[in-house]
């Protein structure tokens, strides 16, 4: 499941992936060293992602629903959807066009490739 975000809603719950469990006032000075942010901001923040479903404040305590791993997959994937009609080479053509791989790189993605094959659908 794809939750949209904006960029600042999603660094703030990057903020909560990278120290979770946060109690909610370390959370307030977090966001105020990382991202300059006032006590009202991260709560009204805060609300909003618990509303969406992707975090949880309970006694005071934030962790999150969906892990980022999940979260930047599925992400991914909605990209790819809207933008290339779910063509994953074309994605892949179209980024690789812009942007020169590295031969690291290069092996990484044919190593990948080469673990699907043994588990095709």
């Amino acid at each position: 499941m794809y939750i949209e975000l904006g960029a600042v809603q999603e660094r703030f719950a990057d903020i909560v992936w990278e120290y979770e469990p946060v109690e909610s006032g370390d959370l307030v000075k977090l966001c105020n060293q990382e991202l300059g942010w006032k006590k009202s901001t991260t709560y009204t923040v805060l609300k909003k992602l618990c509303e969406k479903g992707l975090l949880l404040n309970e006694d005071g305590v934030v962790t999150s629903l969906i892990a980022k791993e999940d979260f930047y997959s599925a992400k991914s994937e909605q990209i790819v959807e809207e933008s290339y009609e779910g063509s994953l080479p074309a994605f892949i053509a179209a980024f690789a066009s812009r942007k020169k791989l590295t031969k690291k790189e290069i092996d990484e993605i044919q190593h990948l490739i080469d673990g699907f094959k043994g588990r095709e659908r």
